[in-house]
């Protein structure tokens, strides 16, 4: 059949532009080729840097806790001896030092212990009757109900009138007090400056110079400031009667003064984030439950609080695994002491290395790892199902 001979030269498509399409697939297979290979050229100094400073000391120090290390003249000897140094720090040599010492708990103590059950027990239940829970998931969370009755027994016990609390015990006092009072401060002083007040902008400043002091300068601060001998609060403490305390001497008063430093350190932290949160919030719903007779309390209990909840979840969460890292202010302030009273699981964990036992330091971090990590999962699924209600 004949081309039509009515069909302008120009609509007829040129054969250049026929050639052109499969070399433009060329050229697009080409230059996607080469983006996935700068992608991989450009990540991997970084995925570098993370193998040597994260996952190779992990593997090494994985090592070093199932061996026993020790010098021997000309050089070192490493003997693997299995789960040897996990043994003698539960029920070992080092159990009282890392667990301390357990008994039977007072009636207060076991209050204690039987309301904190039954809210788990109620969390675990509601969770089940409204259906949040997945089969699988439903053994997840029985598993995370036993370890944290196991933990908090373990608080309980070690707390008791004859017991004495172990660095364990010691690094989850500082966690939990520490974080619960920054928490409240920083939320109300968040919620302070988030009201037409004078000055609320040099507040916001004032409240951040904390964040800008080392964690050793903080030490060294308040071990000068609890000094109740030449301190500058020297005559405070004669006027409240404290004057011939010593906060480092008495187990408790030292371990109070390493929590005010703390708190006192991470306060505006918890603050800043919580400020940016508050102020994100929709104002239409604020405003709304003013008109409905709402009164502060309610507005903020009913509406501020579920929508800075998811802010408030992670921000525990990040300052909780941060937490568990103590060591600047026990090690300054009180080297630990008295006895071992203010040890955290990383003071334990550095002056066991420093005395060359690097296998039981290495056993103690590992423990402190799973230690974290099972109560930042025991945590995240508790809190899961309240943070998805309330979004």
């Amino acid at each position: 059949m004949a081309p039509d001979q009515n069909i302008p030269e120009s609509s007829q498509p040129a054969k250049s532009e026929v050639t052109a399409a499969p070399q433009a697939s060329q050229f697009l297979r080409v230059t996607s080729r080469a983006d996935r290979t700068a992608s991989s050229v450009f990540i991997m100094p970084s995925v570098l840097v993370v193998l040597l400073l994260a996952i190779f000391p992990l593997i090494i120090s994985l090592y070093l806790s199932l061996s026993r290390f020790k010098f021997v003249k000309g050089g070192f000897e490493i003997k693997f001896v299995g789960l040897a140094n996990f043994h003698k720090l539960f029920f070992g040599s080092e159990q009282k030092h890392f667990l301390g010492v357990l008994a039977v708990p007072s009636v207060v103590g076991w209050m204690v212990f039987g309301s904190v059950i039954g809210l788990l027990i109620y969390a675990l239940f509601r969770g089940f009757i409204q259906r949040r829970f997945k089969a699988r998931s439903l053994i997840g969370n029985i598993l995370v109900f036993f370890f944290l009755t196991a933990l908090i027994w373990l608080i309980i016990a070690s707390l008791a009138p004859q017991g004495r609390p172990g660095t364990t015990v010691v690094t989850l006092l500082y966690v939990y007090i520490d974080i619960f009072i920054q928490y409240c401060i920083g939320l109300s002083l968040a919620l302070l400056v988030t009201q037409q007040i004078r000055f609320r902008r040099f507040f916001r400043v004032i409240y951040l110079i904390p964040m800008m002091i080392t964690p050793v300068g903080i030490a060294y601060m308040f071990r000068m400031l609890v000094d109740t001998d030449k301190g500058p609060f020297q005559p405070i403490w004669q006027a409240l009667g404290l004057g011939l305390f010593s906060w480092v001497s008495n187990p408790w008063g030292a371990r109070a003064a390493i929590m005010l430093g703390d708190i006192w350190q991470w306060t505006p932290f918890m603050f800043i984030v919580l400020l940016a949160a508050i102020e994100g919030q929709s104002v239409e719903l604020l405003e709304a439950a003013y008109v409905d007779g709402s009164n502060r309390w309610q507005a903020f209990w009913h509406i501020t609080f579920p929508q800075i909840l998811p802010v408030t979840s992670t921000l525990v969460l990040i300052r909780m695994i941060e937490a568990f890292k103590i060591v600047d202010l026990p090690n300054i302030m009180t080297n630990g002491g008295p006895g071992t009273a203010t040890e955290s699981l990383t003071l334990q964990a550095f002056i066991t290395w420093r005395s060359l036992d690097l296998g039981t330091s290495a056993a103690i971090a590992y423990t402190l790892l799973f230690l974290v990590t099972f109560i930042g999962i025991s945590y995240v699924s508790l809190i899961r199902s309240r943070v998805a209600g309330e979004l």
